[in-house]
């Protein structure tokens, strides 16, 4: 607080200054539509890279620490320049902790409205450019996130990112940070909310294929790094009365095994979650079967009246008789539509991700046991 009293108090040792007419607002002329592409050059250059700055790695990190599970996520601000998408800040949003998500989604829509004209008094960044979502063992597909990054695409001008940041890989050691976007195939698929057999066949969609990935870089200032050295390579300080030249260096931080770790306990976690995604994707299966034939039934039940209603015009015009009139067979039989297999292609995409993180640590823990094994022979 002491800026601002430091700053009143420059501004009244000022002199008054002299009164003058207050300008006439100005005014301006709306953009036209065919106009908009020519003027902002930006938008055509198509993006090809994200850069992420140190510091909002660290309040990610921090945020995703602090938050339960994978809950913690926010939104991120910057600019876009030169094909590069520049994140120079973020900030949290509150988790859904209420039962009532139409209130508790009003409730975030209010924070970050009161956070972006907070950063807009002080001079900050106030672009968004997208959100970040933690995760668990790599696995970040489901409705929600799908959804955010829809509505970010269809109103940003680089249609936004999503920076995924994996609490399991930061827990051993490695920041992970992967950025992502909707391929253009998918998002076709889902402004036109079709993602039927035929739908899933024509746009060539899998799980695979739902989100293209952005290299990512992270930026640090040359005073962070000096900083970060500082702290790795600390000396010890000589006791009083000591020779200054005793002094020896060290390390700061003590030595730590926890690289030996196996790391079974997260192995068995992730075998209940491959578990979990496996049954959620077995029901769900079972569920599209059981629409699929409730639809083939209501299919057969129409094509029979239709034919049988054919046969009777026949034979009444074999008789001489003006045939019955045609009837509107979607209005005698409501056939469903056919059921939307996007949940199953998010499910499949879960068990991939589940199943590469169960590769990469199992195949960590047998380096680790073989190099065990070796040292215990010699």
């Amino acid at each position: 607080m002491a800026a601002p009293s430091m700053a009143a108090a420059l501004a009244a040792s000022l002199p008054a200054p002299s009164a003058a007419p207050a300008p006439a607002a100005p005014t301006y002329e709306a953009i036209p539509a065919s106009m908009s592409k020519v003027i902002d050059i930006e938008a055509e250059i198509p993006l090809t890279a994200v850069q992420v700055d140190g510091l909002v790695v660290t309040k990610i990190i921090k945020h995703s620490r602090e938050a339960y599970g994978s809950t913690a996520h926010g939104i991120l601000l910057g600019l876009d320049l030169d094909g590069t998408l520049e994140v120079s800040n973020s900030f949290a949003l509150p988790s859904h902790a209420s039962d009532d998500d139409d209130k508790s989604a009003k409730g975030v829509a209010r924070y970050q409205a009161a956070m972006m004209r907070s950063l807009k008094e002080v001079q900050a960044d106030d672009s968004i450019v997208g959100f970040y979502q933690a995760m668990t063992l790599g696995s970040f597909f489901n409705q929600t996130l799908i959804e955010t990054q829809a509505i970010h695409q269809e109103r940003l001008r680089h249609g936004g990112i999503v920076v995924v940041h994996d609490l399991s890989q930061t827990a051993r050691g490695n920041a992970a940070f992967r950025a992502f976007r909707l391929t253009k195939a998918f998002f076709d698929a889902f402004k036109r909310n079709n993602f039927s057999t035929p739908s899933l066949i024509s746009h060539r969609l899998t799980f695979s294929t739902i989100l293209e990935e952005i290299p990512i870089k992270i930026r640090t200032s040359p005073l962070l790094s000096s900083f970060i050295e500082t702290l790795t390579d600390a000396t010890v300080r000589a006791p009083a009365g000591a020779n200054p030249a005793a002094a020896t260096s060290s390390a700061a931080l003590p030595p730590s095994f926890d690289v030996l770790n196996l790391g079974t306990s997260s192995i068995s976690r992730n075998l209940e979650h491959i578990i979990e995604a496996v049954d959620a994707y077995k029901t769900e299966e079972g569920n599209l079967g059981y629409l699929s034939r409730q639809i083939a039934r209501e299919k057969a039940r129409a094509d029979a009246y239709v034919a049988k209603r054919k046969e009777e015009n026949a034979a009444r015009v074999a008789q001489g008789l003006a045939p019955l009139p045609e009837e509107d067979v979607s209005r005698l039989f409501k056939i469903p539509p056919e059921p939307s297999r996007l949940e199953s292609m998010l499910l499949l995409g879960k068990i991939d991700a589940y199943a590469k993180s169960l590769e990469q640590t199992s195949g960590t823990g047998l380096v680790k046991m073989y190099g065990v094994k070796a040292d215990s022979s010699t």
